[in-house]
């Protein structure tokens, strides 16, 4: 089944939107094939300001409307634990609510931007999905990350060359509680090494401490602007460490 013949079957749906390359994409997707679709964001404290600033702008540029939903996701104690499976129960809470406010707004189809390369076996999050049937368009037509990106490109989607971003969650790790102060720690840091120019790298807390992942072609920008780093960051963490081996994945 192409995307198209997906959506000529499905001309009405609300779509998840996450402000990343693979949830813009089904949305435009879905516009460009007829579909009268809705988009939701669900706010919460695990995603950083930049996410939703783009789904505002993205949805602005396509035209699709967009509801904004605020979800207190230190209400779910299993997300809070952040044990092995934080994600299923995320993903369960955030698609919980998105689903009735979706039903409020008369949908009877739930889509997300999960993509054909998407491991499945590695995502406890989908199980959450599979649970609540949402639909995951992409993936059930075959399209992979690279196809997303090649094809958000040829239509004009600032999102085509996006770095994957996991929620902040991630950099806490498993078996710490997640804590509000923890979360605006690393976002505060991670916005300063944004504004200094590096991308698609990562920071893992260590208790008041911290570990910087980077891609291996940014490495030889960050010795010569250490001192520079070291003491824009100082206010977040009390050492930060460097990760020698270079980030791949999430």
């Amino acid at each position: 089944m192409t995307l198209k013949e997906f959506f000529a079957q499905h001309p009405k749906a609300a779509a998840a939107f996450s402000g990343g390359t693979d949830s813009a994409f089904l949305l435009w997707a879905a516009r460009e094939y007829g579909c009268q679709v809705q988009a939701y964001y669900v706010k919460t404290a695990f995603q950083p300001a930049f996410e939703l600033e783009d789904a505002q702008a993205l949805a602005q540029a396509l035209s699709i409307p967009l509801t904004v939903l605020e979800l207190d996701i230190f209400s779910c104690p299993e997300a809070v634990a952040n044990g092995p499976d934080r994600c299923y129960f995320c993903k369960r809470t955030l698609f919980t609510q998105l689903w009735s406010r979706a039903r409020r707004d008369g949908h009877t189809l739930l889509l997300d931007g999960t993509n054909a390369s998407d491991d499945a076996g590695d995502r406890p999050g989908m199980r959450a999905l599979r649970e609540l049937e949402v639909r995951s368009p992409l993936r059930e037509c075959g399209v992979t990350k690279d196809q997303v990106r090649r094809l958000s490109r040829e239509a004009g989607l600032f999102t085509w060359d996006k770095p994957a971003y996991a929620c902040l969650a991630t950099r806490v790790p498993t078996g710490t509680a997640v804590t509000p102060e923890a979360l605006q720690r690393v976002e505060n840091a991670e916005n300063i090494l944004f504004k200094m120019g590096f991308s698609d790298f990562r920071i893992r807390l260590l208790g008041k401490n911290a570990l910087l992942q980077l891609p291996e072609s940014q490495m030889d920008r960050l010795l010569p602007r250490r001192a520079e780093i070291l003491e824009r960051l100082k206010p977040c963490f009390s050492k930060l460490y460097l990760d020698l081996e270079a980030r791949h994945g999430q």
